[in-house]
Order: structure tokens, then C-alpha cells, then sequence
């Protein structure tokens, strides 16, 4: 603490002056020092505020990046199991439409085998009957020469 030299009347006044100059300058520079400390604790106080925001706004982003990243899983896997799906559904209707296929075929294969002994039967059926027929006109002309032959002894 500062002395002071005294006077007639108690202590000398421009001494007590200049120390109270200095002591309010002194505190002005340290209320001037505060308020600016003051306003950085502010604005750090901000700048935690945004730093916390921003902090928020990266774990939304990460959070909403993992879950496009499990949906683009889902999709993949879900591509993947269609086109397993549409791949056996494919042979599937490749093997009935062959089976179908060879059925058709079989089917018209035994139809033409039985069209062709239906023919058979009946071109055998037309011989047997051509010759009935022939035999029959035989008969009967053997039956006309028979005629013939006994008219011609009665006359």
C-alpha cells in the first residue's frame, strides 16, 4: 500500500489525487479487461453453443447415414434375392415348357403312328373288300355263264 507524505491538513492532495487516478485507472483497465473477458466467455459460450449444434447435426447425419446405408443393404439384398427368385422362376418355366413340349410331341407322334395303322387298316379293309367285291362279280358272272351255258343246252 502507498504512503503519503503529510501536510498541514492531513495528507497532500495531489499526491492522494495521483494515487487515486492511478487506483481508477487501474480499475477502469480491469472493468475494461473483465467486460472484454466477459464478451470472450460469451462468445466461447456461443461457439460451444454452435460447436454443440454442430456436434448434434454430425451424429443426425451419421445416424441418417447409417440408415441409408442399411437401406441400400436391404435393397441390394433384396435385388439379389429377386433376380435368384425371377432366375429359378425362369427354369422353372423353361423345364414345364419343355416337359409340355415333349409332350406335345409325344402325343402327336402316337396320334400319326395310330393314323397311320387306322390307314393301313383300312387300305387292308379296301383289298378285302375289292376282292369280295371281285370275287362277288365273279360268282355271279360264273352264275351268268352258267346261265348262258344252260340256255344254251335247252336250245
Amino acid at each position: 500500500m502507498e504512503k503519503f507524505n503529510r501536510v498541514l491538513r492531513g495528507y497532500d492532495p495531489e499526491e492522494v489525487n495521483a494515487f487515486l487516478d492511478e487506483v481508477i485507472s487501474k480499475v477502469e483497465n480491469m472493468v475494461k479487461e473483465l467486460t472484454e473477458k466477459e464478451k470472450q466467455i460469451e462468445e466461447l459460450e456461443h461457439f460451444a453453443k454452435e460447436n454443440e449444434a454442430l456436434k448434434k447435426r454430425i451424429e443426425d447425419f451419421k445416424k441418417t447415414e447409417q440408415t441409408m446405408n442399411r437401406a441400400i443393404y436391404m435393397a441390394q439384398k433384396t435385388s439379389d434375392q429377386m433376380r435368384l427368385v425371377a432366375h429359378n422362376e425362369r427354369e422353372t418355366i423353361l423345364s414345364e415348357a419343355t416337359r409340355n413340349a415333349n409332350r406335345i410331341v409325344n402325343e402327336a407322334l402316337l396320334k400319326a403312328e395310330q393314323t397311320e395303322r387306322e390307314a393301313a387298316r383300312l387300305n387292308r379293309n379296301i383289298v378285302v373288300f375289292k376282292k369280295r367285291v371281285k370275287d362277288i362279280i365273279e360268282t355271279q358272272l360264273d352264275v351268268v355263264d352258267q346261265i348262258e351255258i344252260m340256255d344254251m343246252d335247252s336250245e
